[in-house]
């Protein structure tokens, strides 16, 4: 693993800066396409941690040329990377994104606002997600997308747990107010095709930790919970004010677990991972 450091911004923009300092973190994997885009939209933070995963693409001679600290390494799990990101990070907060968000200057001006006068450890901020041009405001749940995110943490406040997909969450401290006024502008799905590989890469990771946990579960319990999460996304998260675009995401969302057991059940030798040295 390598770390390359660079100055995210001009030292007279950082001096100028009053508040506390912020750190934005973004965890990609040959993400070229998108990365300038969303490092573009970060300008305003006091410096951009960009970690890099196995890539092989540009990433990481986009992520310097934007002035990026970036480190580039290996990691199996998820929260692992992520906890290396965190550990990078030199800001009094941390807003940590992904290469397929973009935070626009409103939201930046609400963040501001909200660390200058903060005494909690976290926030949670709106996302707004889309499939290709379509923003889609309702239904998202069941680990298949979220409309708020703890993105917004104190320095020592957050830490991942060691997981492939969806890793768990570890707080000190306490959740502060939510910020809803603007969202992150999240481009999560290409296309129809898109959501449905997404799908499939989830359930073979989450396959992989049921089968790291020994806990891959029962098909009657995850049948039950296939039905609960769609009927959770669709009339509970209103996912029926989407209209066939809802329906979409409920099913994604119920299938998600019950793929994830039958790969860990049918398909074992697959989907086990590996033993860590």
């Amino acid at each position: 693993m390598t770390m390359t450091l660079a100055p995210t911004a001009p030292a007279a923009d950082r001096t100028t800066r009053a508040g506390p300092r912020i750190s934005a973190l973004v965890v990609a994997r040959n993400e070229e396409a998108r990365l300038p885009a969303c490092l573009a939209s970060l300008a305003e933070a006091d410096e951009i941690v960009v970690v890099l995963d196995r890539s092989t693409d540009d990433s990481a001679g986009i992520a310097r040329a934007r002035g990026a600290r970036v480190l580039e390494g290996g990691w199996e799990l998820e929260g692992d990377r992520r906890n290396a990101g965190i550990a990078a990070c030199a800001g009094d907060w941390i807003l940590e994104v992904d290469a397929d968000e973009q935070v626009p200057p409103e939201l930046w001006a609400e963040i501001r606002r909200v660390v200058a006068g903060s005494a909690h450890a976290f926030h949670r901020i709106r996302i707004d997600n889309y499939v290709g041009d379509r923003l889609i405001l309702h239904g998202w749940g069941g680990s298949f997308g979220t409309t708020l995110k703890p993105i917004l943490f104190r320095q020592g406040a957050k830490r991942w747990r060691g997981q492939r997909v969806h890793p768990g969450l570890d707080w000190t401290g306490t959740e502060g107010e939510r910020i809803t006024a603007h969202g992150i502008r999240h481009a999560l799905d290409r296309d129809i095709s898109d959501m449905l590989r997404r799908l499939d890469r989830y359930s073979s990771a989450r396959a992989a930790d049921l089968l790291a946990e020994g806990r891959i579960g029962t098909l009657p319990g995850n049948l039950r919970r296939c039905v609960s999460r769609i009927l959770r996304c669709y009339v509970g998260r209103k996912g029926y004010r989407e209209g066939g675009w809802g329906l979409l995401i409920a099913l994604c969302a119920g299938l998600f677990p019950l793929f994830a057991h039958l790969k860990a059940r049918l398909e074992p030798e697959r989907h086990r991972p590996a033993p860590r040295p």
